[in-house]
């Protein structure tokens, strides 16, 4: 690898990460630093629907809070960079703790891929459009 594949490699990874972290923290306002403006989410694989950054957003602020902790543990991802073009995918396991009817925490996992396709923007790379993939949902 010459150092500029070396460098949008580490760059695009390190983009995945901060999308996790913006999440696991309710810093909804971080993605607008993860994904373009125009970008395309796509969470229907779990029921979750497809939007724009501004409905995403607004959807987590509203869904999230509804847990008592959850975390992203991202995989390694699989690149692949063209130019100023790149793919990604990336496994994730998310399990996620709520309360039940009786207040006593349980624990329900998602497992999935992100598939990303990214742009080098001006102000770095970016996910241009996100789509989950269902591997499987245990615990509920």
């Amino acid at each position: 690898m010459d150092p500029r594949e070396i460098s949008d490699r580490l760059e695009i990874t390190d983009l995945l990460a901060r999308y996790a972290d913006a999440i696991d923290h309710q810093r909804w306002d971080d993605l607008d630093g993860v994904f373009t403006a125009d970008a395309v989410i796509d969470y229907t694989a779990f029921g979750v629907p497809r939007g724009g950054v501004a409905e995403t957003k607004q959807f987590l602020a509203e869904a999230m809070p509804g847990h008592v902790s959850y975390t992203h543990l991202l995989g390694l991802p699989v690149i692949t960079i063209a130019g100023d073009t790149a793919t990604a995918r990336t496994p994730c396991q998310n399990p996620m703790v709520y309360l039940d009817a009786d207040a006593k925490e349980q624990v329900y996992v998602c497992g999935l891929w992100y598939d990303d396709r990214l742009v080098r923007t001006p102000d770095g790379w970016r996910i241009a459009e996100r789509v989950e993939e269902k591997c499987y949902l245990t615990g509920l």
